[in-house]
């Protein structure tokens, strides 16, 4: 855990606070002891969340946080092992992580801060943007159907799928504990505030 900061590196009331939030309340709650937990996370704006929570943590390559969780899991059966990324992460650059983590029962818990764009690279369309909503890379409208997560990863098999608006932190807590303690894959999807470029 990083000591010594006096602020996030994050935009004024981006979801990701709410979320970190919940992510640390559930582990206090549940008592999971820092050496027992792993939170491993891809590359956007949620990827620092990790190193504002006590336990171990990695910084993947972009789109590889569900493989990596999985090998440290297969390592040692007795960690938590938390995988955190953004839609484009787990719906776009590397879909198929999900979907074959999702089908082989990967017993990680997956959350997914769906904020609707790429944000870290200033707001272009991703895989779960609105049509018809203009981003930096669609000026004149997203033209693409955008992916529905719950149904997508129920369809390859999820058992323990949900999905929670951010500012709802009780139920995203309680939630993330059921994830935890559910014997196999659990995918949450955040439905995730982001003030500087979610504009629709």
């Amino acid at each position: 855990m990083r000591t010594g900061l006096n602020k996030f590196q994050r935009c004024p009331w981006c979801g990701n606070y709410l979320i970190h939030l919940a992510i640390k309340t559930a582990v206090d709650e549940l008592q999971i002891p820092k050496h027992k937990l792993v939170i491993v996370s891809g590359i956007g704006c949620n990827s620092k969340m990790p190193q504002y929570l006590e336990g171990y943590w990695v910084e993947s390559l972009h789109g590889r946080e569900i493989p990596f969780a999985t090998w440290v899991k297969m390592a040692n059966a007795d960690l938590t092992v938390i995988s955190i990324s953004g839609d484009g992460d787990s719906y776009g650059i590397w879909l198929g992580h999900l979907l074959h983590a999702t089908r082989r029962n990967a017993p990680i818990l997956h959350i997914t801060c769906d904020n609707q764009n790429y944000a870290l690279t200033t707001g272009q369309a991703s895989s779960t943007t609105p049509l018809d909503a203009k981003t930096k890379s669609t000026p004149t409208g997203n033209h693409s159907q955008p992916f529905h997560p719950i149904e997508m990863v129920k369809a390859a098999g999820g058992k323990f799928v949900e999905m929670i608006n951010d500012k709802d932190t009780k139920v995203l807590t309680e939630t993330i504990k059921s994830a935890i303690q559910f014997d196999g894959f659990s995918h949450i999807n955040v439905q995730q505030a982001c003030p500087s470029w979610k504009k629709w």
